[in-house]
């Protein structure tokens, strides 16, 4: 074997050992290493799958991990890389990379330098992962908002108002809306506060605020793990639609309903504001009781419009 392809097969399985949290150290120092060693005498295509590795790296960082051990061997990777590219607009990402090592370093440094009586900081989850762990009181345009949200759902008309048991179902959702617009109503504010809640609310109720996916269907998301098959499949050059990271077999990649793939600490902060895939807006089921219900609401009278075409037509229009 070529000493060119020897390099470039060392580059591609150290690709791989990046994704492992237990090899990473180990690997971004063995990276640092081939790219001192090989750079200047690379062709001009073994340099660029220096760069994209080098490149892999700042991503897994910035998606995956928050230890600064890790982030100082990527540091020395970012400095000693940015020495030898001669490529202006590589420089500069790797001037970026540079920056945003040293800021995640800044405030760790800072967090352990606190007091050691401060209290416990909950925000991670996991490496990577933000919780929804305490958080301060909401102000009052928040309550606000969330408020007017509830009742933008809550007001859309019923399908079939007609019907005694659909009334009957309607009142009882409508008590709620009812009760809080009397408290809004009694609210008094001045000046600034009074016309942000204002804005919001009308904001609000001209575009409801969609909610996240449900979490028990996010945690039973099946995890692909990337084959060659997957990828002659898929295309060599398809991508995490997230951090935009072209997939690698051994990639372990959560699959949603619609077959869309994904890293999952990718995908997780999505859901976790979101109900919809990023690609085609496929919709998960979600846990918020009051918008399936509208949903179920609106398949309902769709399939009721497509009936009564159906049936002006003669039967023209099939649906199932």
């Amino acid at each position: 074997m070529s000493a060119p392809a020897a390099v470039e097969q060392r580059l591609q399985a150290l690709r791989q050992k990046l994704g492992r949290k237990q090899h990473f150290e180990e690997a971004v120092a063995d990276l640092a290493a081939a790219v001192r060693d090989h750079h200047a005498a690379a062709s001009p295509a073994l340099r660029d799958l220096m760069y994209s590795t080098v490149c892999r790296v700042a991503t897994v960082l910035q998606t995956r991990y928050t230890t600064p051990g890790f982030w100082h061997a990527g540091l020395n990777l970012f400095l000693g890389t940015e020495k030898l590219v001669t490529n202006p607009s590589e420089k500069e990402q790797l001037k970026t990379f540079i920056l945003r090592a040293r800021e995640h370093l800044d405030e760790k440094e800072n967090e352990e330098s606190m007091p050691n009586n401060r209290e416990t900081d909950t925000r991670f989850l996991f490496e990577g992962h933000l919780t929804v762990g305490p958080e301060p009181p909401p102000p009052a345009w928040l309550v606000a908002q969330n408020l007017a949200r509830e009742l933008s759902i809550l007001a859309e008309p019923s399908g079939d108002q007609g019907a005694n048991n659909n009334g009957e179902s309607r009142a009882e959702e409508m008590a709620p809306a009812a009760a809080i617009m009397n408290f809004l109503n009694t609210m008094t504010v001045d000046g600034d506060l009074e016309a942000a809640l204002e804005e919001s609310l009308q904001n609000v109720m001209a575009n409801p605020k969609v909610p996240p996916a449900s979490k028990e269907v996010v945690a039973n998301l099946p995890v692909v793990t990337v084959t060659e098959e997957i990828i002659a499949r898929l295309g060599k050059e398809t991508q995490c639609a997230v951090c935009r990271e072209s997939l690698l077999v051994d990639d372990k990649m959560q699959e949603l309903p619609c077959k869309h793939l994904f890293h999952p600490p990718c995908l997780k902060p999505w859901l976790d504001e979101n109900n919809s895939c990023p690609i085609c807006r496929h919709e998960l089921r979600t846990d918020d009781h009051v918008y399936e219900s509208r949903k179920e609401r609106e398949r309902e009278e769709e399939e009721d419009r497509k009936g009564a075409a159906n049936a002006v037509r003669g039967g023209e229009f099939m649906y199932v």
